[in-house]
C-alpha cells in the first residue's frame, strides 16, 4: 500500500509520477537494459526449449527482444556438446535469443567470429537508460596469443535482434589470420540468401527462426571470411542476429537492418470455405523467374489465424503456398517501400488420415503410427527425425487420438504400442482431398503382471549432443510403452518430471531424477540425484579419465544413498578389463571396477552377441573396402563371469532421436509391487531388484524365468546336481521365438538348445510361445543364462524403417549363480577359447586367432 502525505500531491513532478502508473491498456513499459542475473532475478531469464541461463549470466533485453550472454566461469558452456575439448567452454557467447512476449528460445550458441575457449571478462557496457544497453566480452592479446579480441551484443529499442560488433587487434609482432565467420548451433534447416545466413527451428512446428549478416556501408567492400593482420592493426565490423516467426522474417529483418527498403505482405491462407490453415508455408524463391526454385529459398509461416504477415525487400517475389496433403500454390506480389499488399490465397481440401486409436477399455491409448508407400507412391516425410509428431514415416501420440495429412497414394498403415500389445495393420488407398478415419483396438496381450517395462539411459536436447525435445522424447517413451525411464542426460542433472505431467502422461511414464556422465572415455548414469536450480550443469560433477574415480564420485555425490543406481554405459570392455593403457598390452585393465558400478549396458540400441563364437566381428567400412576389428561386448561379459566378475547386464536404447534412434529395440523388466506406473517406488521398490540383478532383457520376448524354489536371474540358487528352470516366453502378435539356447558358463550347451525344428511340441503359436520346466544337469558350480530367440527374424513390423527394425526378436536375463558343491559358487576361470582382448589388433590377427 502507497501512501502520500499531503505535501507529496501538491507537487506537479510527483503528480506526473503518479500518473505514469496508470498507463492505458496495450502499452509496454519494457524498454532497452542489460542486468546481471543475481538472486530473485532467475524468472527473468529467457525461456524456451534450449534456454540455458543460470545464474550470473548476463540479460540483455529491449521492447521486442530478450537475449542472454553466458558469464564468465571456468566451465561455462551451454550443454555438453555445444563443442568438445579443452577450449570447449562457451563464456561470454550468446545463449538464447527469444521473442520478449512469446519466448521460446531455440538457440543454443552463437559465437561471434566463432568465439570459444576462455575470455577475459564479460561486462555491461551500457544499462539500456540512453535507449541502448551492451554487454562487451573481452579477449586479452595476453591470454590468446597476442590477438586482442571484443564482441559487443547491443540491442536498441525497436529492433527485433541485437547489433554484434567485434574488433580484432593485433597486438603481436607476426602477421596473423582471423576467421571473420560467425558460428551457431544447432539446427536442421539452414540456408544462405543475399549473404544472409538463416535458420529454421528444429521443428518448423515451433514457429522460431534466425538470421544473421554483416551490416555494410552503401559501396563498402564486402568483408572476406580470412582476413590478415599486421602487427598493430585493428579490424572492427559489426553484424546484426535477428529473431523471426519464421526463417524469412528472420531473414528479411536483417536485410531491413542493412538499409534494404521494405514493403509489407500479409497473406491469408484459407480453406474454401474460409477456415484458416495454419500448417502451410510460404516458401519464397530466389530470382524472378517464376518456374526457377533455386536454393536460395526461404519459408515463412502463418499465425494461428492463417495470416502469413512480414516484411520483405521491395520487390517483386515468386514462390508456393506448401501444406502437407495439399497441392501446392503459385503466388506472386509486389511490394513498393512502405506498403502493404494484402492477398487471399484458398488451398484445396487436404488428404488426411484420422486416427482414433484405444484400448480394451476404450480408453485413448499412447501409440505409434507407421504411415508406409506401397506401390509407385513416394515415402512420406512427416518431419524431422527428432519429432514425436510427425517424423519422416512414423507419428508418435501421446493420446492416440489425432490427424495426419499425407500425399494422395497407396499405403500400408501399422498401429503399435510397444512389445506387449496387439498391433493393427491396414492397406489404404487415398485420393486427392480424402480424409479417411482409421479407428483401432489395442489388446494387452502380454501378461507382464509384476514386472515393469524399464530403459535406463535415453536423452533429449539438454544433452546437447542431440536436438530432439524432452517432449518429443518423453511422447516417444509411452507410444513404445517404458514405464520407468530415469532421466538421463548428459553431464547435466535433470528432471523429466514437470515435462511428463504438462503431457499429461502421469498415468503412463514414471521417473526419477538422474544424470550421464560424460567425456572422451567411459560414459556412466547416475541416479537418483538432485538437480541444483541455476547453476551450471544442474550441479553434476565433472567426469574424470579414471572410471573408478568417476564411479567414486556418483557413488559419493550429494551424500551416499542405498538406492544409488551407477552404472557404466556400452564399455569398451577389453579396455575396462585388459587394456587401460588402449596400446594393445594387457595389464589387465581398470583393477576393482566391478565392485564400483552397479551394472553395465551390455545391449545399446541395436547391437547383439550374447550367442557370438568369438570376441571379435569384423565389420567394413562404411564406403570403403577396409575391414574393422570390432570387439563383441556380450562375449567378453560372459569371459568377465567367468573370472568371478559378477556384471549385472544392462540393455537400453540410448535414444538420440525419435526415428532411427528412438526408444524401443533393447530394454529390460525389473519386478514391481505395482503394475501402474504413476505408483512405481525407485527407492522403496525397484531399487533392490536392480541392485539384486533381477533383470530381463529383451527385444520384444517377455522372458519369465525362475530357478528352484522360485529363485529369480541374478539369484544365488543352491544345487544338488540337477536344478529346475521353469521357462515362460510370451509374445504380441507381430513378435515371434523358435530357439531357446540355456548358456552353461557362457558356452551354448547342445543338449540345452530346443528349436521349433527339433523339439515342436515345445513351442506354441499363440500369445505364449514357449512353457517348459528344463532339467539341467550340473557336475559342478555353473552359471546359467537362457536365451529366447528367432534366429532368422526381424523386427520390422514394429519399427519399419527406424533401426531397431534389423533387431531379432531375442530375450536374456542376468546370470543364476549355482552352488553345487555347499561352498558357494565359484567361478570356473574358462576364457570360451579365447585371451581377453586388446586395443589395436588388426584384422588379420583376429583372423589368426579365430582359425580363418
Amino acid at each position: 500500500m502507497m501512501h502520500f502525505a499531503p505535501s507529496t500531491l501538491c507537487c506537479p513532478f510527483r503528480l506526473s509520477l503518479l500518473a505514469a502508473l496508470f498507463i492505458a491498456p496495450g502499452i509496454h513499459l519494457h524498454a532497452a537494459e542489460a542486468f546481471e542475473v543475481g538472486a530473485g532475478r532467475e524468472a527473468e531469464l529467457p525461456q524456451g526449449k534450449e534456454a540455458d541461463g543460470i545464474r550470473g549470466d548476463f540479460v540483455l533485453r529491449n521492447d521486442k527482444i530478450t537475449a542472454l550472454v553466458s558469464q564468465n566461469a571456468p566451465l561455462r558452456r551451454a550443454n555438453m556438446s555445444t563443442f568438445y575439448g579443452e577450449d570447449g567452454v562457451t563464456p561470454g557467447c550468446l545463449y538464447d535469443l527469444a521473442f520478449r512476449e512469446k519466448q521460446d528460445d531455440q538457440l543454443i550458441y552463437f559465437g561471434p567470429a566463432g568465439q570459444r575457449g576462455q575470455v577475459s571478462t564479460v561486462s555491461i557496457v551500457a544499462d539500456g537508460k540512453a535507449g541502448e544497453a551492451a554487454i562487451e566480452t573481452v579477449v586479452t592479446a595476453a591470454k590468446s596469443g597476442g590477438l586482442y579480441k571484443r564482441h559487443e551484443y547491443r540491442v536498441r529499442d525497436g529492433e527485433q535482434g541485437l547489433r554484434i560488433q567485434t574488433t580484432f587487434r593485433n597486438e603481436g609482432k607476426a602477421a596473423v589470420k582471423v576467421s571473420t565467420k560467425d558460428a551457431w548451433t544447432r539446427f536442421n534447416e539452414t540456408g544462405d540468401r543475399d549473404g544472409v545466413a538463416w535458420a529454421d527451428a528444429v521443428d518448423p512446428d515451433d514457429r522460431t527462426g534466425y538470421a544473421h549478416g554483416k551490416l555494410t556501408a552503401p559501396g563498402a567492400m564486402v568483408l572476406a571470411d580470412e582476413v590478415e593482420l599486421q602487427p598493430g592493426q585493428e579490424l572492427t565490423w559489426v553484424r546484426f542476429l535477428a529473431i523471426g516467426r519464421s526463417p524469412a522474417e528472420a531473414w528479411s529483418v536483417v536485410r531491413g537492418a542493412n538499409g534494404t527498403q521494405t514493403g509489407r505482405l500479409e497473406l491469408a491462407v484459407t480453406e474454401a470455405d474460409g477456415k484458416p490453415v495454419t500448417g502451410a508455408g510460404l516458401v519464397l524463391e530466389e530470382g524472378i523467374n517464376p518456374d526457377q526454385k533455386s536454393d536460395g529459398s526461404v519459408v515463412a509461416y502463418p499465425d494461428s489465424h492463417g495470416l502469413i504477415a512480414l516484411s520483405l525487400p521491395a520487390g517483386t517475389h515468386h514462390g508456393s503456398v506448401e501444406a502437407a496433403g495439399r497441392l501446392p500454390r503459385r503466388v506472386s506480389f509486389t511490394l513498393n517501400q512502405g506498403e502493404v499488399v494484402k492477398q487471399h490465397e484458398k488451398l484445396e481440401p487436404a488428404t488426411r488420415l484420422k486416427f482414433d486409436i484405444k484400448d480394451a477399455r476404450g480408453q485413448g491409448l499412447p501409440c505409434k503410427v507407421q504411415i508406409l508407400a506401397t506401390g509407385e507412391t513416394k515415402p512420406v516425410n512427416l518431419g524431422p527425425v527428432m519429432r514425436a509428431h510427425g517424423c519422416k514415416d512414423q507419428y508418435h501420440s501421446e493420446k492416440g487420438e489425432f490427424s495426419v495429412q499425407v500425399p494422395a497414394g497407396t499405403y500400408k498403415v501399422v498401429v503399435t504400442r510397444g512389445i506387449e500389445y496387439s498391433h493393427h495393420e491396414q492397406e489404404i488407398t487415398l485420393a486427392q482431398g480424402q480424409e479417411l478415419i482409421i479407428g483401432a483396438k489395442l489388446t494387452r496381450l502380454v501378461d507382464a503382471t509384476g514386472w515393469i517395462s524399464t530403459d535406463f539411459h535415453n536423452h533429449s536436447t539438454p544433452s546437447g549432443d542431440n536436438i530432439c525435445g524432452t517432449a518429443d522424447r518423453l511422447i516417444n517413451i509411452a507410444a513404445e510403452h517404458l514405464e520407468f525411464t530415469p532421466t538421463t542426460e548428459h553431464n547435466r542433472i535433470y528432471d523429466w518430471r514437470p515435462t511428463i505431467e504438462r503431457l499429461g502422461l502421469a498415468q503412463e511414464i514414471q521417473t526419477v531424477v538422474g544424470m550421464e556422465l560424460t567425456g572422451s572415455g567411459s560414459h556412466f548414469n547416475c541416479f537418483p540425484l538432485n538437480p541444483v536450480p541455476f547453476v551450471q550443469d544442474g550441479g553434476a560433477p565433472v567426469w574424470n579419465a579414471d572410471p573408478r574415480i568417476t564411479a567414486l564420485t556418483l557413488r559419493g555425490w550429494q551424500g551416499e544413498r542405498q538406492d544409488r543406481w551407477v552404472q557404466i554405459n556400452h564399455p569398451d570392455m577389453a579396455f575396462l578389463y585388459n587394456d587401460r593403457y588402449a596400446d594393445g598390452v594387457a595389464d589387465g585393465g581398470y583393477l576393482g571396477i566391478t565392485e564400483m558400478v552397479n551394472g553395465m549396458e551390455t545391449e545399446n540400441f541395436v547391437d547383439e552377441g550374447v550367442l557370438a563364437d568369438s570376441p571379435w566381428r569384423l565389420t567394413k567400412v562404411k564406403n570403403s573396402l577396409a575391414t574393422r576389428v570390432e570387439t563383441v561386448r556380450q562375449f567378453i561379459w560372459l569371459q568377465m563371469l567367468n573370472q568371478g566378475h559378477r556384471i549385472h547386464p544392462v540393455a537400453v536404447a540410448d535414444a538420440h532421436a525419435v526415428h532411427g534412434n528412438g526408444v524401443g529395440g533393447w530394454r529390460m523388466y525389473l519386478p514391481s509391487k505395482t503394475d501402474e506406473p504413476a505408483k512405481i517406488d525407485w527407492t522403496n521398490d525397484l531399487a533392490a531388484h536392480a541392485l539384486a540383478g533381477h533383470f530381463i532383457l529383451t527385444t520384444g520376448p517377455f522372458l519369465q524365468v525362475t530357478a528352484g524354489d522360485g529363485k529369480l536371474p541374478g539369484d544365488d540358487v543352491r544345487s544338488s546336481g540337477v536344478l529346475p528352470l521353469k521357462i515362460k516366453v510370451q509374445c504380441a502378435d507381430w513378435i515371434n521365438i523358435d530357439r531357446v539356447q540355456i548358456l552353461v558358463n557362457g558356452r551354448k550347451e547342445p543338449s540345452l538348445n530346443f528349436t521349433r525344428a527339433t523339439h515342436p511340441d515345445m513351442f506354441k503359436d499363440g500369445v505364449v510361445k514357449f512353457d517348459q520346466t528344463i532339467p539341467v544337469k550340473l557336475g559342478k558350480d555353473a552359471h546359467l543364462i537362457v536365451v529366447a530367440l528367432a534366429e532368422n527374424g526381424d523386427l520390422k513390423t514394429g519399427y519399419g524403417t527406424s533401426g531397431q527394425a534389423k533387431l531379432r526378436p531375442m530375450a536374456y536375463h542376468t546370470p543364476f549363480y549355482v552352488d553345487v558343491d555347499g561352498h558357494g559358487f565359484q567361478a570356473n576361470g574358462d576364457n570360451l577359447g579365447y585371451d581377453v582382448p586388446v586395443a589395436k589388433m588388426t584384422p588379420d590377427e583376429v583372423r589368426a586367432k579365430m582359425g580363418r
